[in-house]
């Protein structure tokens, strides 16, 4: 089970928005954050690849959730306008948004291409 980002959680984990104001990623690795609501549909079929793609990454890559409908504040901060939206942190580069719900093969190339990480 992917593990779901709260405010909290997400400035612990990934960026800490009210202590910095330039990108600083907080987490020990690269990670996918979904950007997502319970009554989109694209985002239900994405939502099986994250988890299929977590399990084939195990610790090279953390995969989390943010429900934009109970963190309006997150999506906000990050423009979301449209969802699935996945943001691709890598350790010590700036992130990068994708829109949209992308195929497995495009969001393993991302991962390789942008996240540096490969499958265990």
């Amino acid at each position: 089970m992917l593990e779901h980002l709260t405010k909290e959680t997400f400035k612990a984990k990934v960026f800490d928005f009210e202590e910095n104001k330039d990108w600083k990623f907080e987490g020990d690795k690269p990670c996918l954050i979904d950007f997502y609501a319970d009554w989109c549909q694209p985002c239900k079929i994405v939502a099986p690849i994250l988890e299929e793609l977590q399990d084939e990454y195990k610790e090279g890559l953390n995969i989390y959730k943010v429900n934009t409908e109970q963190e309006q504040e997150l999506a906000g901060m990050f423009g979301i306008k449209s969802i699935p939206s996945l943001l691709f942190v890598p350790k010590d580069e700036q992130p990068q948004m994708a829109m949209g719900a992308l195929p497995k093969d495009t969001l393993e190339k991302a991962i390789k291409d942008v996240l540096k990480v490969e499958k265990n």
